[in-house]
């Protein structure tokens, strides 16, 4: 809490009214409205505070400790001390396989800036300068790169962290107090809000002359594509480079300036020739922008230019996330003679996990085509007006109109989504985009694949992983996976921290999956060391026991495979999840008023993936008897499902959690399908009402976790039926031309007792 010479200080600032101390001395002092554009009132007053808050601090996480401090310590003003905590805080790594150091560069260089200000009476763009030229031009090429990832950054960054400041301040015009938590966050905002503002003016120039030294760089360079179209390349040579070399390529469909030239620049100082590729329609580009259909043909274009060229030694790796990662395996597909190495992370499969997951379309996809293709970089503007989106999805949702209709409904045509929607089945559109069964035998390509456990794209990851380990068995191919999000999991914890949606990662899990690619490509190309981490093929961070483990399949992921049976409701009103099956005849129904919208305002509860509640919505829940004993879940489950419904098809999702003895629900996996789909992606198949059907399925999202004893194993079975994403009435009609008059009589699903669930367990 905040003692009375803090509210002091503030009051004399005229940030304060009247203050009454709590009576209570653990709860804090009241404290009216900061305002966010009063810039020098807000100024005079954070000082103090982070005096006080210093005085205090103390955390048993030196890290932690150190990350926080030299923050307090630059809003206070005593420079000198913030740069020694960033420098304790730069020699104390993680413990991790690929260990994590905090890229900070940024505040080293504004803490130098100011204490060359206030010591040498200098103005802060003079000082600048001179802290520059001490700091970052001093440092070796591969340390520079990796200090310009947070030195160049976007234009965007600012006014977002203007935004973030203005969000801390808010609260305080409503709550009656500060607490130290909130306190230490609002410094926070306020400290990384000045160092932007001192630093974006000056740091492009600096940065541009640092480059000019240090690389030859080649922007907006047209290469012609077989079929006349256009991809724009930005390239990056270190100026004392030798004549050749292999060259890193990075393909995207974001072209954004400064994103792209750091990762080209990063490549360009180990030693490579960094790339940046856009899909046609992009950049220097003047075809019209496509997602998906063109970047496998121009992609392996590119490559094929690339190895032409005189510093070009005729071997091209590529990497990147996301759709970074399609169009990796978009390009092997055509096989060019020059590429030899891939390491995609996060990578969507289009057709199997993006624009839609079991055949069921998402909701969050209609929007990204407008900020992929409205100009020739990225148009930020709709991919940040959430209001807009949720007012479109409320308005489906209550009208209960076709899916299809959603572009009429937000008034802007969107045919991209549209097309997309008009191949519901994984048919030739989508096959042709990326590798397709015994495509995946030619592939001789050295592959590194990274995903999380909590990557909505880990389902993509692993296809491309299992179909070139079925179709190719001695493919050198291997997985990288831990409790990570999209964005760690192609970043590593040094881009998310560590701490995700409620958990704290174990130690071990905290890894720079940045330096993980140039151990990977110096193995490749340099006859360097296979990175230590690689000890397999699947490489698996064990949640709740700190450590790593190896596998040679994900099937070897666990020693045995039980199941847990659907049961019958037990004492406690919660359905069994056994070993012993019940009698056959037994089952456990669910019922759904698919024309209901009573739920369109529901706050949906939980989202952590440590949290005590669960969403339980149309839902059935099964839980298992306690563990008597620690158990590993790791790898895949799968299941069999004997169902009955009265319709000819419907969406169903299964979310597994563990249940702690405190009872927190730990998330696991999930898997969600159509109905109609689980057989066969590429075929809808549908239900006969009225007669029971086997849905036999194998999950695509892999997980590893240490189950405490007395742990329970809980399993969610939902039906699916919400404003985020298509809906399927069951009429068994094009699902995107089905609307609310088509839901007819309730839905009705009974789950029985032969139906289980095999989960991958270890001892």
């Amino acid at each position: 809490m905040l003692r009375p010479i803090l509210i002091t200080a503030i009051a004399a600032v005229g940030l304060c009214g009247s203050i009454a101390r709590a009576a209570d001395p653990a709860e804090s002092y009241a404290m009216p409205a900061i305002a966010a554009d009063d810039a020098t009132r807000l100024d005079a007053a954070m000082p103090a505070l982070a005096r006080q808050l210093l005085a205090d601090h103390r955390d048993p996480d030196r890290a932690r400790d150190l990350n926080q401090r030299f923050r307090l310590q630059l809003v206070a003003g005593d420079y000198a001390a913030a740069e020694r905590s960033l420098d304790e805080l730069a020699a104390s790594p993680s413990q991790g396989p690929v260990p994590v150091t905090l890229n900070l560069a940024q505040y080293r260089l504004y803490a130098r800036a100011k204490a060359l200000q206030a010591g040498q009476g200098l103005a802060f763009d003079q000082a600048l300068p001179r802290a520059f030229a001490e700091l970052i031009a001093a440092m070796d090429d591969r340390s520079a790169g990796v200090a310009m990832r947070v030195l160049n950054f976007e234009a965007a960054e600012l006014p977002r962290q203007q935004r973030a400041l203005a969000d801390a301040l808010a609260p305080l015009r409503k709550q009656a107090g500060l607490d130290r938590n909130v306190a230490l966050a609002l410094l926070r905002s306020y400290q990384v809000e000045r160092s932007y503002a001192a630093l974006a003016p000056h740091l492009p120039a600096l940065i541009a002359a640092d480059d000019a030294r240090r690389y030859l760089i080649q922007r907006d360079v047209a290469v012609v594509t077989p079929d006349g179209a256009t991809v724009c390349a930005l390239i990056v040579r270190q100026r004392n480079a030798p004549a050749r070399l292999p060259t890193l390529l990075n393909f995207t469909i974001y072209a954004d300036p400064v994103p792209t030239l750091n990762e080209a620049r990063r490549s360009a100082s180990n030693g490579y020739i960094g790339v940046v590729g856009n899909s046609r329609g992009k950049g220097c580009s003047r075809d019209r922008p496509t997602p998906y259909e063109h970047d496998g043909d121009d992609a392996a274009a590119l490559i094929d230019w690339i190895a032409a060229q005189p510093w070009s030694d005729g071997r091209v790796g590529m990497y990147g996330g996301s759709y970074e990662g399609f169009t990796q395996w978009a390009a092997a597909k055509r096989r060019p003679k020059a590429l030899k190495a891939l390491m995609p992370s996060v990578t969507g499969a289009p057709g199997l996990d993006v624009p839609m997951e079991g055949g069921i379309f998402y909701g969050f996809q209609y929007y990204w085509p407008f900020y992929v293709t409205n100009n020739r970089q990225v148009d930020n503007a709709p991919l940040q007006d959430n209001a807009r989106w949720n007012r479109m999805y409320r308005q489906w949702y209550l009208g209960g109109r076709p899916y299809r209709e959603l572009p009429q409904i937000d008034g802007t045509p969107n045919p991209f989504y549209l097309r997309w929607l008009s191949h519901p089945d994984y048919d030739a559109y989508w096959q042709s985009m990326i590798p397709y069964r015994d495509e995946f035998a030619a592939l001789d390509l050295k592959v590194l694949t990274t995903t999380g456990y909590y990557d909505g794209a880990q389902i993509g990851a692993l296809y491309y992983l299992r179909e070139h380990h079925r179709y190719r068995p001695q493919a050198e191919h291997y997985l990288v996976i831990g409790p990570y999000n999209h964005i760690s999991g192609q970043r590593g914890t040094v881009a998310t921290g560590a701490e995700l949606r409620g958990y704290t990662l174990d130690p071990q899990a905290q890894i720079d999956l940045g330096e993980l690619r140039y151990q990977w490509f110096d193995y490749v190309f340099k006859g360097a060391p296979k990175p230590a981490l690689l000890a397999d093929r699947i490489n698996y961070q064990v949640m709740g026991a700190d450590e790593w483990k190896h596998a040679p399949s994900l099937a070897a992921m666990a020693q045995r495979r039980q199941r847990f049976y659907f049961g019958a409701a037990g004492h406690d009103g919660r359905n069994a999840f056994a070993a012993l099956a019940p009698a056959a005849d037994r089952y456990a129904e669910q019922t759904i008023d698919l024309r209901d919208r009573s739920d369109a305002d529901r706050i949906v509860p939980g989202g952590g993936i440590l949290d005590r509640e669960l969403d339980t919505a149309d839902s059935l829940v099964f839980v298992s008897a306690p563990f008597d004993q620690a158990e590993e879940f790791s790898g895949l489950f799968s299941g069999r499902l004997e169902v009955e419904t009265n319709k000819r098809d419907f969406d169903f999702n299964i979310s597994l959690y563990e249940q702690l003895p405190d009872q927190r629900y730990f998330e696991l996996s999930r898997y969600q399908s159509r109905a109609s789909y689980v057989g066969d992606v590429s075929r809808r198949q549908l239900l006969q009402p009225g007669h029971r059907t086997v849905l036999d399925f194998e999950a695509g999202r892999a997980t590893s976790k240490r189950m405490q004893p007395g742990s329970r194993l809980v399993a969610v079975v939902s039906v699916l039926r919400n404003p985020q994403q298509e809906i399927n009435y069951g009429s068994g009609k094009a699902v995107a031309g089905e609307s609310i008059a088509d839901a007819g009589e309730p839905l009705r699903v009974r789950w029985y007792g032969g139906s289980y669930l095999e989960i991958p367990l270890s001892r």
